[in-house]
């Protein structure tokens, strides 16, 4: 009679157990699909937002409107948004709800110089326009915007604890401003930090990267006549000129895996004139951090050794630093399932058009028209590219993933994807982003042990003795590095 009783007693719980399962399954389907719904009924607004950013195309730190524009949305959704945050004008941090977890998207909107383009299949700038979002962060801030809406709209139905934010984190593209909001504390009190990019793929697996860290090298010489008088000048030019030849040389003798290169930002008028002062802007890249900066420091004995040799004077100034990326799977999985229930881009037949003339104009890379419209499979990728969500990563466990917003093959920083950008190509690809980041979110507000995985693989991850220093130091935000 007891044993009866018992075994029936766990029948009765075995059903009652994968009844609650299934009906907790149900409603996170249902969950899922409004939010979709949602952000559907959101296309007009978020691509007019995504294209009026394209058209300003404002670079870092100066992105003054695309920042109002993205707060002031948040703001009219019910957000609380603090501008200015970090000691920078363009960056702000938009609160929703109260309580744990408290999960994190990033916005981003700085556009990259000389890349002006309009959305034709051939090379084509803007006239009176210089930059251009070669890198989709015209999409990466909206998407990051509409989702967080989305997900701010469930919670405030489903009346469920929870904050959501986002992040509006300006100039990436060289100045780092992520490192600043996090030295700044602004992660400190986040659980989970969702992210994505534009790209010309649908992936979700796990990635890593390359820590940066950058400089402007300043030289000052003497001016003089360069032929009636050259024995009285020293040149500057000849400085940046050593330096780099040294940096040439040095490139034999790092890791293979280290990536240094430059530009000459200043280096004379006139060719009758001996430069009196001369700039050279410089990246150094390695997987690890700490290489990065042994070979920083290389680089600046070459610097010195450099005005040694021509007679001049050596400044610098630490422009950037970033992390590389802590890859996370907990997360990555998370994201990885709810970007193949979105799935990939449609395109239209005008689209198709469209995209076949920019395809024809790029170098093969084995990537084919309508992989946009798949998702790549789950496995770990290692990128030669840096960016500064990699500090955040390291103050709070991260996930990041790519939508097609660009035609297969596409790179990004090239004029192809400025011209696929500001289109609805661009735009399509935002919404899987959008609504991948929003279903992602749903999953570890309705499943706490996910956000304690992703904790304990994080820890685990950093070891027990890492203490976070950024590689940019105490300098103040470089909000003029683009002037």
């Amino acid at each position: 009679m007891k044993q009866r009783f018992y075994r029936t007693w766990k029948a009765v719980a075995v059903a009652a157990g994968w009844s609650a399962f299934l009906v907790g399954a149900l409603q996170a389907q249902q969950h899922k699909r409004q939010i979709q719904e949602f952000l559907d009924s959101r296309y007009g607004e978020l691509s007019s937002v995504a294209r009026q950013i394209w058209s300003w195309a404002e670079v870092g730190y100066q992105e003054e409107k695309s920042s109002a524009l993205l707060a002031e949305k948040l703001r009219e959704a019910g957000f609380r948004v603090q501008t200015g945050v970090a000691e920078i004008p363009t960056a702000f941090v938009a609160s929703y709800g109260q309580g744990r977890p408290v999960i994190a998207l990033l916005a981003e909107f700085d556009a990259l110089p000389g890349l002006s383009q309009d959305t034709v299949p051939e090379r084509k700038p803007l006239p009176g326009r210089d930059a251009g979002h070669a890198c989709g962060h015209h999409l990466f801030g909206t998407a990051a915007v509409g989702a967080g809406i989305a997900v701010k709209e469930w919670l405030q139905k489903e009346r469920r604890s929870g904050t959501i934010r986002v992040y509006g984190t300006p100039a990436e593209e060289g100045g780092s401003g992520k490192v600043y909001m996090v030295r700044a504390g602004l992660f400190d009190d986040v659980d989970v930090v969702l992210s994505w990019h534009p790209g010309d793929e649908n992936d979700a697996g796990p990635s890593t990267n390359l820590a940066n860290k950058s400089a402007k090298f300043r030289f000052h010489g003497l001016s003089a006549h360069a032929a009636a008088a050259p024995e009285r000048g020293r040149s500057a030019l000849d400085a940046v000129e050593a330096m780099n030849f040294m940096a040439n040389l040095m490139r034999e003798h790092v890791p293979s895996t280290s990536r240094i290169h430059y530009v000459i930002t200043a280096g004379g008028r006139a060719p009758n004139v001996v430069p009196d002062y001369a700039e050279v802007y410089y990246y150094v890249r390695h997987p690890d951090p700490r290489t990065v900066e042994e070979l920083f420091q290389r680089l600046v004995k070459a610097a010195e050794g450099a005005a040694l040799g021509t007679g001049t004077t050596m400044d610098y100034e630490v422009i950037g630093g970033t992390y590389s990326r802590l890859p996370n799977e907990t997360l990555a999985k998370v994201v990885d399932a709810n970007l193949r229930l979105v799935g990939g881009v449609t395109y239209t037949p005008e689209e198709q058009a469209l995209a076949e003339k920019i395809y024809a104009t790029l170098a093969p890379t084995g990537k084919k028209l309508g992989s946009q419209s798949e998702v790549e499979p789950y496995e770990m990728h290692v990128t030669n590219a840096s960016s500064d969500a990699g500090d955040v990563s390291w103050v709070v466990p991260s996930a990041q993933f790519t939508a097609a917003t660009w035609v297969p093959g596409t790179p990004a920083h090239s004029w192809q994807a400025v011209a696929a950008g500001g289109t609805s190509i661009g735009f399509k690809g935002m919404m899987v982003a959008a609504k991948t980041l929003a279903l992602s979110a749903v999953d570890l507000y309705l499943q706490p042990r996910l956000v304690a995985e992703a904790r304990r693989e994080f820890e685990a991850k950093r070891g027990p003795n890492f203490t976070y220093r950024p590689l940019l130091g105490d300098r103040p935000p470089a909000l003029d590095y683009r002037k």
